[in-house]
């Protein structure tokens, strides 16, 4: 051989690089974990999808198999998807399939199911040439625009077709529907969620960018299982949505009948098996582990699960009940909030996850209007050149006729009339009968609404606040469309003797001071007394301290307290001391983190509270809010806002309403308006409100009571010199809100301004506390009935300088338990 030639073993060996094998396993390992934690195990955090879940959907897409279609056999949808975008095993891709059609794995279900999707108990899903599936309604929503540029596409494995990277998901899927999987090394377990309460926190989250975890936990209570069943406690869930970790303890949903001698179990926790629940229940009771049980029956059906467990003649069934606690009816769900954020897994807290989904909606949105854009643009061109040519109708004609061919007419147009080539070449397309007068008026008519559009779109593109007011109706059109109530309860646990049951149930009265001390007393201490009484000491203030508030409450109610500065606290009445009413009270701090010169000036105690009624709230302005009982849940110790106030302005009043009540505002100086409840629409917690009230110059509101007709006879009136009166329902006719209103009571010099406006009845009593620490209880009766707009009468012998600081009622039933 030549040597100029090169030897053939030479060359090979100058292309083989030496390598340590325990380098070359671990980067292929590397390689390999990556691989399986992009490519399978894991979901995008903007969509909330792992790849086969994202394929399947779009191959429903492009198949046509949507919630308007007719269902399609599962075999083609899986032979489809696996053939063109997902190379991987059918059994696979069908457990996918069959995953998202069920509504005991999916809380919001992607996939419409027809035929045997398995079951709660564990049965599989009958073979995939039995079912038949479409896209649910909800699904569409994920895929919703993605023709119009709004999402990446990708080559799919044999660069024969592209795939979308992600979806436009046009709600929060991650925390929507949850995702579990396991990668190497890490796994991923998201709880599904109620998709009204995440979309309310993407919209805080856009509204106020700096809201923290806390705030938006004020929306998203929990997570939401499509079983249903209770979590048990709270503390885990904050954990969760604070750190992307925790330990959620979910517990079945059961009734003791202890009349019946049966436990009857209605909903179980997220993932288990019922078959293999009622078999382990029954091995339990074989072994011993599990005594007092004579029968156990499923009676379980399309309604409902139904777990019968009949207790023997002889046993206790709270005994049965936590045999059956601690062993069977309560799982721990661990929450790992762990999702791709650019390719890479990351642990994300609530606020992150929301994070990254409004950046994704953002350029969704953002390339969605620049595309429509580019269409209406080039549509608005083709219009102009169209109403031009038909301006010179007569001319354009003549030179299309006098064109050898189409080519020749579009470039004569185009030299002629300075078309564009795009309008010249649909000019010379355009039928003769276009060129009516009639098409005209649709041309400019259509011309019209397309520049609007542009306009729209350029604002959208030009202003984020604008782009992220289309994102917020766009959720906000969701949740109206696909929202639904809670499932899943949050219970505490009283599996163990507490403090609170070693306390008696008694009725007590509250007082808490200026400078912060707070006590109760058993409300026994304070008899009833003729009215223009001095009352008795109820509090043993030191100098320069005076009573800040006063209210009745049973020992174990749980109490919401509102203060001056608009903060809503929730207290239990026997967390706060007991002691005689010469003791002063201790410091509040430990009980209210209240901030100076905050001070209570309404209780509204929960255990009368139901979901559908409201708290309507008044200020010293003479604003007026009404917000639903349920936007005060998962109240923080350190309060939360009930009102947004403005500057100077403090929340004076709170009164329950359910939404068919009159409200009445007081004023300090004696002013009084009556009128609908229904004039104040509900709001949010960090409304403002609406005007209820026009106070004149140097009045402000003194309180406000709510009126049924079927329940009271009077409204209550009393001032700060001790005066007060009654007065029949009827004198105070309905008016529009915003107005002056009428004389309620004429206050000056004896009366001094009003202190307080109540509606009661035969049986109520009048709590009423002066500033020096002196407490009167009267019966509403001693207090004379009189028209508006008259003196009243004394109520309450007040001392040189003192004056009645707070006034309660004691509504008949409490006074019945106290007597």
């Amino acid at each position: 051989m030549s040597s100029d030639v090169p030897n053939p073993d030479d060359v090979r060996a100058a292309q083989v690089t030496n390598a340590r094998i325990e380098d070359e396993m671990e980067q292929s390992y590397i390689d390999y974990a990556m691989s399986v934690i992009a490519g399978r195990a894991l979901p995008d955090v903007r969509d909330g999808l792992k790849p086969v879940h994202r394929r399947i959907l779009y191959a429903m897409h492009e198949a046509g198999v949507t919630s308007r279609s007719a269902h399609r056999k599962s075999s083609s949808i899986v032979g489809e998807t696996m053939g063109d975008y997902h190379p991987h095993g059918d059994s696979a891709i069908y457990d996918t399939l069959a995953r998202m059609a069920q509504d005991f794995s999916m809380r919001y279900p992607l996939v419409d199911g027809q035929g045997n999707f398995g079951s709660v108990d564990g049965d599989p899903p009958a073979a995939m040439r039995y079912t038949e599936a479409r896209m649910a309604p909800i699904a569409e929503e994920l895929l919703a625009d993605i023709e119009r540029d709004t999402v990446d596409f990708q080559s799919n494995y044999d660069d024969r077709l592209t795939e979308p990277a992600v979806l436009p998901s046009a709600f929060p899927n991650l925390l929507v529907n949850g995702s579990s999987g396991i990668a190497v090394g890490m796994s991923t377990n998201v709880p599904p969620h109620n998709l009204r309460e995440v979309i309310d926190a993407t919209v805080e989250l856009i509204e106020t960018p700096d809201s923290t975890v806390e705030d938006l936990m004020e929306h998203v209570k929990g997570p939401d299982f499509p079983t249903g069943a209770n979590i048990v406690g709270r503390n885990a869930v904050h954990k969760a949505y604070k750190t992307g970790r925790g330990r959620v303890r979910v517990r079945a949903v059961f009734d003791v009948d202890e009349e019946e001698g049966r436990i009857v179990i209605t909903e179980l926790p997220f993932q288990q098996n019922k078959a293999r629940l009622v078999e382990r229940i029954a091995d339990d009771v074989n072994e011993g582990s599990i005594e007092g049980i004579r029968d156990l029956r499923d009676e379980s059906d399309r309604d409902g699960i139904r777990i019968v467990v009949e207790l023997k003649r002889d046993a206790m069934a709270e005994v049965v009940k936590n045999q059956l606690l601690e062993s069977h009816l309560e799982r721990t769900f661990g929450v790992i909030n762990l999702a791709l954020v650019d390719g890479a897994p990351q642990v994300l807290d609530l606020k992150q996850t929301l994070e990254h989904y409004v950046e994704h909606r953002r350029d969704v949105v953002r390339r969605r209007s620049e595309h429509e854009l580019d269409e209406r643009a080039d549509r608005a061109h083709i219009l102009e050149g169209r109403l031009k040519a038909l301006d010179r109708v007569d001319d354009v004609v003549e030179t299309i006729q006098d064109s050898a061919d189409r080519d020749a007419a579009r470039a004569a147009l185009q030299s002629g009339f300075e078309f564009s080539e795009a309008q010249a070449e649909h000019i010379v397309r355009m039928q003769l009968g276009s060129l009516t007068s009639m098409e005209t008026e649709e041309i400019e008519a259509e011309y019209e609404t397309v520049t609007a559009r542009i306009e729209r779109l350029e604002t959208i593109l030009g202003d984020p606040d604008e782009l992220d007011a289309v994102i917020v109706d766009e959720l906000r059109d969701i949740a109206e469309e696909y929202g639904d109530e809670r499932r899943t309860s949050f219970i505490e646990d009283a599996g163990t003797v507490t403090h609170e049951d070693l306390i008696p149930e008694e009725e007590c009265v509250v007082v808490m001071s200026e400078d912060d001390y707070i006590k109760r007393m058993p409300l026994s201490t304070f008899r009833a007394q003729n009215r223009g009484g001095k009352g008795i000491i109820g509090a043993d203030l030191k100098k320069g301290d005076r009573v800040s508030s006063v209210f009745q409450a049973n020992s174990h109610d749980y109490l919401l307290v509102f203060t001056n500065h608009g903060q809503i606290y929730q207290l239990k009445t026997y967390e706060v001391p007991e002691m005689s009413r010469t003791a002063r009270g201790k410091s509040a701090v430990n009980l209210l983190d209240m901030a100076d010169n905050e001070e209570i000036e309404a209780v509204v105690n929960t255990d009368d509270l139901a979901d559908d009624e409201f708290l309507t709230m008044v200020t010293r302005d003479g604003y007026i809010k009404r917000t639903a009982a349920g936007e005060f849940e998962n109240i923080r110790t350190t309060g939360i806002r009930a009102i947004r106030l403005e500057d100077g302005d403090e929340l004076v009043d709170v009164e329950v309403t359910d939404g068919g009540t009159d409200i009445v505002i007081g004023s300090r100086n004696g002013m009084a308006i009556r009128f609908d409840e229904a004039e104040v629409r509900a709001m949010g917690r960090t409304a403002r409100g609406v005007i209820g009230i026009d106070l004149r110059e140097g009045d402000a509101v003194a309180g406000v009571a709510a009126i049924d007709a079927d329940r009271h006879d009077w409204v209550l009136t009393v001032t700060e010199n001790g005066y007060g009166k009654r007065s029949d329902l009827e004198e105070y006719r309905k008016q529009s809100r915003n107005g002056m209103g009428l004389i309620d009571i004429k206050t000056g010099e004896r009366n001094g301004p009003v202190v307080a406006i109540e509606a009661v009845t035969y049986g109520d009593h009048l709590l009423a506390m002066s500033g020096d620490g002196q407490i009167m209880r009267t019966r509403v009766e001693e207090v004379s009935t009189v028209s508006r707009n008259t003196m009243g009468v004394i109520v309450m012998d007040l001392g040189v300088g003192d004056a009645v600081s707070c006034v309660d009622i004691v509504h008949e039933a409490a006074y019945a338990a106290d007597e």
